[in-house]
């Protein structure tokens, strides 16, 4: 009986282990946590973002690292597999904006409980609290070793172990050192999908504010690196929400350290009918002060903030303001000026950027080209994309076709 053994209990672990179960293996799932699915129980804000209805290529176009890679694992399993086996095994999914597929009962437990009820069926030894210390291979596999002196010997290892990224839910990068060991190299891995701290102090004044319909432009050394329309938040540091945290990724790409956001408070006029619709404001409140017309254009919390960096006087009377004045404030309103100073840490990032290098990575199979019988899937892998579900359909495409592809590696060199 071949004997398998997968290490790290998260969506591409738990998928790995369930496509590789068959009647003649044994398949082992070993978790250094309490229960399987950690990190997988708080994405989405506890609703678990599944994966995106989007097709092939969108989910191509959203994935920043080596997106190439991708094309046999998204063939061997795709968004409408991941969607049609959740629903098979009691997760109904729903569609919501962007082609973002959610559980029906906005619970990301119910996802685990469909995966756990895959595992039984498959008869997975599920094996928590055992976290791995060493991984070695030698002429007849490789042999684990899990903390408290147990060593196991196996034919075959998938690794998924994850990245670095919320390490508090084990996600403390220990796959990155046992393919270290083993002679893989490593791209640098760096927090992605992660918020952004900025340089103007007044995004502290403004923290807690969330904007919807906005438009982000980030520029690096004067050069457009990425565009984006929807929300936002400010933060104690800087700034958040699910555009920010996608342009983290092209921070990263950046060829400066000079690198700007710019905000666009009102998308939907251009700078002309912004201007018309000052000068309506400005004639209905002529004998009001400056101040007490902002509101009718922005969140209270921006009134001060905005009322500054125009340059014009809080109390001056509107029917005063000058043609000048006025054309400031609509720059200001259609490109609100952020200065970008880096990113916060793995604490608060979604995923990890970098990791094992793809090169070393068989795409058709996710076979090691170092290390005959190791697999590797999921986020250890240096692969990661856009918010929106496309970072677990890469969890789940790899995490199938390590599963799938160990069952038939195993078969052929045993003959069987």
């Amino acid at each position: 009986m071949n004997k398998i053994i997968v290490i790290g209990g998260g969506p591409a672990g738990m998928l790995a282990a369930v496509s590789a179960s068959k009647e003649n293996t044994e398949v082992i799932l070993l978790e250094k946590n309490d229960r399987l699915g950690k990190k997988l129980f708080i994405t989405g804000k506890g609703r678990c973002n599944i994966t995106n209805s989007a097709d092939k290529d969108v989910i191509m176009k959203n994935i920043m690292s080596n997106p190439k890679f991708m094309f046999s694992a998204l063939d061997a399993f795709d968004n409408h597999d991941i969607c049609r086996l959740l629903e098979e095994h009691g997760c109904k999914v729903k569609e919501e904006r962007g082609g973002r597929i959610f559980p029906v009962s906005d619970h990301s437990s119910d996802v685990i409980k469909a995966l756990s009820k895959m595992l039984d069926e498959k008869k997975v030894k599920v094996r928590l609290n055992s976290e791995v210390k060493s991984i070695d291979a030698n002429e007849d596999g490789f042999e684990v070793a899990v903390k408290g002196g147990k060593k196991l010997d196996c034919d075959a290892v998938i690794l998924t172990t994850g990245g670095i990224s919320y390490p508090a839910t084990g996600s403390t990068g220990d796959g990155f050192g046992f393919a270290g060991k083993l002679g893989h190299s490593l791209k640098e891995c760096v927090p992605s999908l992660v918020p952004l701290e900025t340089k103007q102090l007044w995004c502290r004044d403004l923290q807690g504010l969330s904007l919807k319909n906005t438009g982000l432009k980030m520029y690096s050394g004067g050069k457009l690196i990425y565009e984006d329309f929807g929300e936002m938040l400010f933060t104690h540091f800087g700034i958040s929400g699910p555009m920010v945290l996608s342009a983290s990724s092209y921070y990263h790409k950046r060829k400066s350290d000079d690198c700007k956001v710019l905000l666009d408070l009102k998308p939907a006029l251009s700078d002309d009918e912004l201007d018309d619709r000052l000068l309506r404001e400005i004639a209905e409140n002529h004998e009001k002060h400056f101040i007490n017309m902002l509101p009718s254009l922005l969140p209270a919390k921006m009134v001060p903030v905005i009322a500054s960096l125009s340059g014009i006087e809080e109390h001056k009377k509107c029917c005063d303001i000058k043609k000048e004045e006025r054309r400031e404030l609509v720059r200001i309103l259609k490109n609100l000026e952020i200065d970008i100073t880096g990113t916060r840490g793995y604490d608060e990032a979604i995923i990890t950027k970098g990791g094992i290098s793809v090169k070393e990575v068989s795409p058709k199979t996710m076979m090691s080209k170092l290390i005959p019988g190791l697999f590797i899937a999921g986020e250890v892998l240096d692969l990661d994309a856009l918010t929106g579900g496309f970072n677990l359909q890469i969890a789940w495409s790899t995490g199938f076709l390590a599963g799938k592809s160990c069952c038939e590696y195993l078969d052929e060199i045993k003959g069987e």
